[in-house]
């Protein structure tokens, strides 16, 4: 493709806001970046959702800059790089609380943060395709999550039943985890929210669970913390279903656990305080304290509930379970640290071999029975194997054995039964609020529940709505579009009117960027092969939430055969890290440390921001944002430009061959382990070596082709001044030549506190190795004789020379 500018003739002085606009329009004109669906060896390079909070912060640049260099580089690796805009992650309840702050609609809020973000986006130079660009707000979008959750539907896997969710009374409406402030409703600052059971539609995740869990043997690249908090979270148990007789009772307590051996060292059971066995077994000198307790466990929401380890609470309800190997009484509790929504809601407390049964135990002055041999401390839980003590015939056995033992004569006898159980929830995905895809469900009196016909999606949010909190869906404010005709019978009818997690939205949107006008179906099937994700850049605090459920709607799709079988959806997972503050603390404007990226592009450019993104640390760890580093990364690139407007006169073409060639492999092999910083680090050196040998037309151009995935627009603008016919963007990638080190070798002076002292003969690829030639010239007696001081700074000259200044 031929490059046309629209000057043939740049400045000598380096003025970054005048090429980067030129180049954005130039790039944008020919459409340099798109890919094609025609064109082989394609490779699909993907960056998470984008949310639109209305301004790119600096931390956008950091997540995009270094993916971008990465995309950039595979494309001049001959690739057919598919790298769409990150699209518009435009659904969700910020848009609402901005909305009713400002006075406008959540519509118009959104929209005017989607073109401002797009034109931030721009002063980037990113390489995207634009044509590949999504908002999940678009009917055009959710018309397909729609269709996505009616084959769920179908499937069997959604579904609505009532589940235990935070309830705000003034609101009267469930609330997020994250709109829970203090235990109290964040619009209601003074009303406490309380644990409801609420009418809810759900995902059945949990019939995915085994599957979704991660095998050792996988051979995907993802980060170990998402394999292992996600199979964490999914919390696969194998164990046994006991069924404990209750003293004056007909009906039997099921308890779950995973520990057979110990049985004989149970001294209580506890209940969740949902359980519904608890209102019979309570006896009446109980009766009100438990009832008490109760109502205070509803104040509190599952998470404080799981993770308020440390304070001990709960309530004696009165009744008795019977051991069913020895026929002791074990007194029943109740206490929020049980579940109802996981295993059965009760388990089997045995405080001499689990630390949390033994807190509770010690607080409440219960018996601690030691079943399995242990050390002496009895001031904590052993909760290790062992050889079983004081558990009648089975004294004597080893606890692996032990647990194969009792089980097998419980379920003989018909007391207990296998089973399997999982930490994982089915995922609730209704959400009684506005600005979201409203579930394509209609309830008809005579045909009841009836989804939404694919003729008639997509469902359209409709605009007429209040949706300030008023104590019902919003949604359901619009009464010519709540009442319908039934699909079925043609009688009155209602749509449902909830909407959608955002989850749902951000689920399945990688698979749309192939053609996002395809209007056939979610996914176009002629562009499958762009599957799976090559590399997927994203942040750590979708570990749990986002990649969990993405993965699971893959499985989905994949079942339904709408998309091709593969281990996962990516191929690589790439998180990355975060951008601290100038005081090194997180950004956040009521710390006042926050770094505004576009003056930072107005004063420096955004090929230095840019630059400065993928040098200030690993791309997975982070940095603290330093004037000093921006301002270093502004003076590097004058370099850069100088190198070819006042190019220095080449010494030796030969070790600027070599020193040359050495970059290309460090820096290509850097760029495919997504060490950005590494790479920006070994081109700085070669510049240094450059400006100390002088410079080659092969080496400069060589230098730009290195640099041009992470300072685009200087790199284009050079080329271009070299009088290239085609974009430095798509010129093939210099390859490595190991020929070129065959019999080059370079002669360095070594100083002590500038005079000479030695002199090194070195191979040409060690010349411009700091690390390589300080220990060599440490090693040197003259050097050593000269250089008496252990405490010393080290001026180094690539291929020149080396000087220890004590």
């Amino acid at each position: 493709m031929t490059v046309k500018t629209t000057s043939s003739k740049t400045s000598d002085s380096y003025q970054p806001s005048e090429i980067e606009k030129k180049w954005q329009r130039e790039w944008e004109r020919q459409g340099i970046y798109k890919a094609l669906a025609d064109k082989p060896n394609k490779y699909y390079l993907l960056v998470e959702l984008t949310y639109t909070s209305g301004d790119l912060h600096i931390g956008h640049w950091f997540s995009w800059s270094a993916p971008d260099a990465f995309a950039r580089f595979k494309r001049m690796q001959g690739h057919n790089v598919l790298f769409p805009v990150g699209g518009f992650d435009a659904f969700g309840l910020p848009a609402e609380d901005a909305a009713i702050k400002r006075g406008i609609h959540p519509k118009e809020w959104t929209y005017k943060n989607v073109e401002n973000m797009r034109q931030q986006f721009k002063t980037m130079g990113p390489s995207f395709d634009w044509d590949k660009e999504v908002v999940t707000s678009d009917p055009k979008y959710y018309r397909w999550t729609q269709w996505i959750f009616l084959r769920l539907f179908e499937a069997g896997l959604a579904y609505k039943a009532n589940v235990v969710s935070n309830w705000c009374p003034d609101c009267k409406t469930v609330l997020a985890n994250e709109h829970v402030e203090n235990g109290c409703c964040w619009r209601h600052t003074s009303t406490k929210v309380i644990q409801k059971e609420v009418p809810q539609w759900l995902f059945a995740i949990t019939k995915y669970a085994n599957r979704l869990i991660w095998p050792e043997n996988s051979s995907v690249d993802w980060p170990p913390e998402i394999k292992e908090g996600q199979n964490k979270w999914i919390g696969k148990s194998q164990g046994l279903e006991i069924a404990f007789r209750v003293k004056g009772l007909s009906e039997k307590l099921s308890v779950f656990t995973t520990r057979s051996d110990t049985i004989f060292g149970a001294t209580f059971i506890v209940l969740a305080p949902e359980h519904p066995l608890v209102a019979k077994l309570v006896s009446d000198e109980n009766q009100v304290k438990v009832s008490k307790y109760i109502k205070t466990t509803q104040e509190k929401m599952q998470l404080e509930r799981l993770q308020n380890v440390k304070t001990k609470s709960g309530e004696f309800t009165g009744a008795y379970a019977i051991n069913p190997l020895n026929g002791e009484e074990i007194p029943i509790w109740v206490a929020d640290f049980v579940l109802m929504d996981y295993g059965s809601g009760a388990v089997m407390g045995v405080p001499a071999h689990d630390q949390r049964d033994f807190d509770f135990a010690q607080k409440f002055n219960l018996p601690i029975k030691r079943v399995v041999a242990s050390p002496k401390d009895s001031s904590r839980a052993y909760s290790g194997e062992g050889k079983l003590v004081y558990s009648g015939q089975y004294t004597g056995l080893n606890s692996l054995e032990a647990v194969t033992k009792i089980s097998s004569d419980l379920i003989e006898k018909g007391i207990a039964r296998e089973k399997v159980q999982y930490h994982l929830r089915d995922w609730s995905i209704s959400r009684q609020r506005y600005w979201g895809p409203p579930i394509p469900i209609i309830y008809c009196a005579e045909c009841g529940v009836v989804p939404v016909p694919d003729k008639d999606l997509p469902v359209v949010l409709p605009e007429k709505v209040d949706y300030t909190p008023t104590g019902k869906s919003p949604l359901a404010t619009a009464e010519d579009w709540v009442n319908v005709k039934c699909p079925n019978c043609g009688g009155e009818a209602k749509r449902d009117t909830e909407t959608m997690d955002t989850y749902v939205d951000s689920s399945w949107y990688f698979y749309r960027y192939f053609d996002p006008q395809y209007d056939r179906g979610p996914i176009s099937p002629k562009t499958l092969d762009w599957l799976p994700i090559k590399v997927y850049f994203g942040g750590p605090e979708h570990i749990l939430g986002h990649t969990l459920y993405a993965r699971f709607i893959t499985k989905v799709l994949q079942d339904l055969k709408l998309a091709p079988k593969f281990e996962e959806f990516a191929q690589v997972r790439k998180n990355h890290g975060i951008i601290l503050g100038p005081d090194g603390y997180r950004m956040s404007k009521s710390q006042g440390n926050v770094v505004n990226p576009d003056e930072q592009v107005a004063k420096f450019g955004a090929d230095a921001v840019r630059l400065y993104m993928c040098f200030i640390g690993p791309h997975d760890k982070g940095g603290t944002w330093k004037l000093s580093g921006i301002e270093g990364m502004a003076r590097f690139l004058k370099r850069v430009w100088q190198l070819e407007t006042q190019p220095p006169q080449a010494n030796d073409s030969a070790v600027i061959e070599s020193i040359t060639n050495k970059t290309i492999k460090k820096v290509t092999g850097d760029l495919e382990s997504y060490k950005f910083n590494t790479a920006i680090a070994a081109i700085m050196e070669l510049v240094n070596a450059l400006q100390a040998e002088g410079v080659t037309d092969e080496s400069l151009d060589n230098l730009l082709l290195l640099l041009a995935p992470f300072a685009p627009h200087i790199t284009e603008e050079l080329w271009n001044k070299r009088q290239h016919k085609t974009s430095i963007h798509i010129h093939k990638w210099p390859v490595f030549d190991p020929q070129v080190f065959t019999d080059s070798k370079v002669t360095l002076v070594v100083q002590v506190n500038g005079k000479v002292r030695d002199r090194l003969e070195v191979e040409a690829i060690q010349a411009s190795d700091q690390t390589q030639i300080e220990q060599l010239a440490l090693a040197s007696d003259k050097v050593k004789n000269n250089l008496k001081s252990s405490k010393y700074r080290t001026i180094f000259v690539p291929g020149r020379l080396i000087n220890f200044v004590t």
